[in-house]
Parts: C-alpha cells; structure tokens; sequence
C-alpha cells in the first residue's frame, strides 16, 4: 500500500501478519495469507477520480469537542462565497457526522446516478456528503468496526461524483485511526494539499494535537498549520476578557513555536457560533462583524494562500 501504519511490517514481509504490530489489526489473516500483497486497486481509481479535484484540504483534531467540524464547515461557507469557487465538503466522521446538521441538511437524502452517488447541494458550488445522509434517523448510531468504516470512505472517495472541484475539504473524527489511516493512503497518489489541525488553549487539549502532529509527520502529510479554538472571550455588555479554557503551558502559540509549525490564528469563544451550527446557518453571514468571523476570514485566507503555494510547486 502507498501509506502504511509506521510500525507496520509491509504486506511483502516474512514478517506480515505475523508481527507484534499486527496483533488486532483487521488486515492481519489477509497480510498472513500473502493475499494482501499488492496496492489496493482503490488507491488507482481514486487517484483518478480526484483529478477533477485541485485542493484537497484535511482538518484534524487530537480530541473531540474541540471545533473540528464547526471550522470545516465554515472553511467550506468562505470559499464557497465565490461562487466561481466549486467547493465539496466531506465528512469522514462515521459515528459521529455532525456537517449536515450544522450546515442545515439535515434529512436529506443521497441520490444516485450513473456517474455514482451524487452530492447534497447547500448551493450550487457547495456539495455535501456525509454518512448523516445515509441514515434513517440522525439519532441512529454507526456500530461498526474498521474495515467497514474504511469500506465506506473508499466509497466516497471513489464513488461520489464530485466534478469540477477547486477545494475538497475532509472534516475527520477525532484521533490518529482507522479513518485518518484510510484517508491519507487513498489519497496519498492524488496529493493533499495538507492538514489544518485545530485545538482549544488548554494543555489536555494540546497534549493530543502534539499527537496529531506526529501523526502528520509520520504519514508525511504536510501540516499547513494550527487553529486555536475558543481562545478568550469577550463579554459583550461590559467587554471585559476572559480566557474560559487557560493556556497553562501558553496554549496553541508556545507549542508552534516549539515545534516549528504555523499558527494560522486564533478563534475567540462567541456563543452566537454554537447557535449558528444548531440553525444550520453560516455565522460568517450571521455575525459579519464579530472578532470572530474577523479572525475565521484572516486564517481562511492563510490557507488559501498555502494551496495556491503548492499548486505552483513542482509534485
């Protein structure tokens, strides 16, 4: 396979299936056999289905809570504010897929057509897919293991007719698994852009970015940078600052500097955003003016500034 778990011995090896690191991995009776050898065919017909595709954007989070979702969803909003820019928006996030509720989808269904499952359009250059659509009920739980999982991003990847897209943005679950596994090896010969990583302030929060990050750098997917959630909030009657989620060991800025990644910005906590996800509505429309949306817009464009960078990078 082109990416493989680091610890992992490699399908062509005396070792696979066999190896201390195989033990409770889904593959390993297939690795063991000498059936798995070989590259995933996937891995070929998704390379050619993201030709269409110029910008494919990942946004991770080490741990859940932390405005993982809410970001990818704005970051699809922005971009999709020119409406010359064609933006997908995919949420890989099997048990838990919080985009169409907060894009305001929510019971809507996937069709499909000869071309393969057709998107859910917000707007005519803004499509959506999401397990959430799948669903007979947004309160039905998702209770599978990981090779049906990765079965089902496989499928998004390869048959969702997305089209003519400038930015393709994967919003994942939580944590360095099975999900963020599947995607990057599928995506590994069509080229990600990078991986925007967001945090809250707090050091149990930063504990398990530094995680992601490893992770990024251990599956060689570039980083373009780090977001900082719900950083201080502003009382709007007497204006006073508070910092509802301390930065003890200084928060998403000290860590990026030690570890030699950007800061893309910093979001500060505005309750009008928990209120703009649960309407299904962008809070970039709803509050224009909000420090906010003011500091969404600059990190936006940092990453748009980044793409435009690789895109004229030889590959």
């Amino acid at each position: 396979m082109e990416e493989t778990p680091h610890d992992c011995p490699g399908t062509g090896s005396a070792q696979a299936g066999r190896g201390a690191a195989c033990q409770g991995c889904p593959n390993q009776r297939l690795c063991a056999s000498g059936a798995g050898e070989g590259p995933d065919p996937a891995i070929q017909e998704i390379k050619e289905k993201m030709k269409t595709v110029k910008h494919k954007i990942l946004v991770l989070s080490g741990k859940g809570g932390v405005g993982k979702s809410t970001f990818s969803a704005h970051l699809a909003h922005a971009l999709a504010e020119d409406e010359n820019t064609q933006v997908a928006l995919l949420d890989i996030d099997i048990c838990g897929p919080s985009i169409p509720k907060i894009m305001g989808l929510e019971g809507e269904q996937v069709h499909q057509s000869g071309s393969g499952w057709s998107p859910v359009f917000l707007e005519d250059n803004l499509g959506v897919m999401s397990v959430g659509f799948l669903l007979s009920s947004p309160d039905d739980a998702v209770i599978w293991r990981g090779p049906k999982k990765n079965g089902m991003i496989k499928q998004f990847l390869r048959d969702v007719d997305w089209g003519e897209v400038d930015y393709l943005i994967v919003d994942t679950p939580p944590g360095t698994s099975d999900e963020h596994l599947s995607v990057v090896q599928y995506l590994a010969a069509a080229h990600i852009d990078g991986a925007v990583i967001i945090t809250t302030p707090q050091e149990v929060s930063l504990q398990d970015v530094r995680k992601e990050i490893n992770f990024c750098h251990k599956v060689k997917l570039p980083i373009i940078g780090v977001v900082e959630n719900m950083s201080g909030f502003t009382c709007p009657k007497c204006k006073k600052e508070s910092q509802i989620f301390p930065p003890t060991t200084g928060g998403a800025e000290a860590m990026c500097q030690d570890l030699k990644i950007p800061l893309l910005g910093k979001v500060p906590l505005d309750p009008h955003i928990g209120k703009s996800c649960d309407e299904g509505r962008s809070f970039l429309i709803d509050a224009p003016d909000s420090p906010a949306t003011l500091a969404y817009r600059s990190i936006i464009q940092r990453i748009q500034e980044f793409c435009l960078q690789k895109k004229r990078e030889p590959h």
